[in-house]
């Protein structure tokens, strides 16, 4: 039987030519930002990885397959208000598939249709991880990025979550972060957590050479953690306030809850922040998957 996976003929040409790629996740879209932010945030990543030099794929789940690389039609179907989306991470593949509906995936969900399709970047606003005060809380982003030679480019773990619980988890785990021109890792809406990061890198070809390195070495995911271009004003207060008001929501809905709350609280501005900093990382993302196309080619 093969996989339910249909790769778009342009994210397909990329990779038969060895062209770089970057895969993007949809529950940022669907769950995360709200309309109609979220198609401008889907689009401005995408545009950022074209303008970079990269092809943008990406990934939903969409009547019984899991696509990489998506019609404008059907991102916009995933941003809709209202729309019937189930969020689908690692876990929730087989069941999405199956059931053929309308699915967005997880940065967990994503790293791993990454994979099975080559793509070895995959670009975010935050990773998900150990959360605050409970450490059985803990998010299927860091497992499979252990299992996967796939890079994350985000802005850090989510500030909601514990910090350094999450970076000693992916330590445990043989994930590296690597600061992208910083030596401490940034927390999603503020550059600083307080938290050393593995190592530095300056530059795209930095991080290339370093993800080769250690993907060349039996190694599998790593975080290139890029500060946020604008930070959020006392952060920290708003989130543990969120954290507060929304302390009865568990499992799947807290993450979008507790946002959706710190949307409130900032008066919008925690969006404007997401927008950008996701853009970003989406450029970042691309600028480092073509240093690695020519890191390939030199070592070839």
């Amino acid at each position: 039987m093969l996989p339910p996976l249909r790769i778009a003929p342009e994210v397909a040409g990329a990779l038969a030519s060895g062209c770089a790629v970057v895969a993007l996740e949809t529950s940022i879209v669907a769950q995360g930002l709200p309309h109609p932010r979220n198609l401008e945030a889907a689009v401005g990543c995408e545009e950022a990885i074209r303008a970079a030099g990269a092809v943008p794929a990406t990934v939903a789940v969409i009547g019984g397959e899991l696509r990489l690389g998506l019609e404008a039609a059907e991102l916009e179907a995933l941003a809709r208000p209202g729309a019937l989306v189930a969020k689908v991470s690692a876990r929730d593949l087989g069941p999405a598939l199956a059931g053929g509906g309308l699915g967005a995936t997880t940065v967990a969900a994503t790293v791993r249709a990454a994979a099975l399709a080559g793509v070895r970047f995959v670009a975010t606003g935050g990773i998900g991880g150990v959360h605050r005060g409970g450490h059985l809380d803990v998010s299927a982003d860091l497992l499979e990025l252990s299992r996967r030679q796939v890079a994350v480019v985000c802005s850090g773990p989510k500030l909601l979550l514990d910090l350094r619980a999450t970076l000693e988890r992916l330590e445990s785990l043989g994930v590296p972060v690597l600061g992208y021109g910083c030596d401490e890792c940034p927390a999603f809406y503020t550059a600083r957590s307080g938290v050393g990061v593995s190592a530095r890198v300056d530059g795209p070809r930095a991080a290339a050479v370093a993800l080769a390195a250690g993907w060349a070495t039996g190694g599998a995911g790593a975080v290139v953690a890029v500060p946020p271009p604008e930070e959020l004003p006392q952060a920290e207060r708003l989130v543990e306030q969120a954290l507060g008001e929304t302390a009865g929501v568990t499992g799947p809905r807290s993450t979008p809850v507790v946002l959706s709350r710190i949307r409130g609280l900032s008066e919008g501005r925690s969006v404007e922040v997401n927008v950008r900093l996701v853009v970003e990382n989406a450029s970042v993302a691309a600028e480092c998957a073509v240093a690695l196309c020519g890191v390939g080619a030199t070592e070839g």
